[in-house]
């Protein structure tokens, strides 16, 4: 499975503590990355100063279900259960 345009849910919903590019501490739920595309992908994917959480996310079906509503629910979920 690949990145899928148009969805970017884990770099809006999820919130990331550590430094990114930018964005000094990090950013919380629900804010929207700099970084963030307007086709809705990482601008940063292959820069190595991306952070290590962010790396952590692979597109995989469990996690981004077939639409980005789908992984809004997923994303939610994992906020709520933390």
């Amino acid at each position: 499975m690949e990145c899928r345009p148009g969805c970017g849910v884990c770099c809006i919903t999820i919130s990331i503590s550590s430094p990114i590019p930018g964005m000094p501490a990090g950013k919380p739920a629900g804010v929207r990355c700099i970084h963030l595309t307007d086709e809705y992908l990482c601008a940063i994917f292959t820069d190595p100063s991306r952070p290590d959480v962010c790396a952590g996310f692979k597109p995989d079906i469990l996690f981004c279900g077939t639409s980005k509503e789908e992984a809004q629910k997923v994303a939610e979920w994992m906020m709520k259960n933390d």
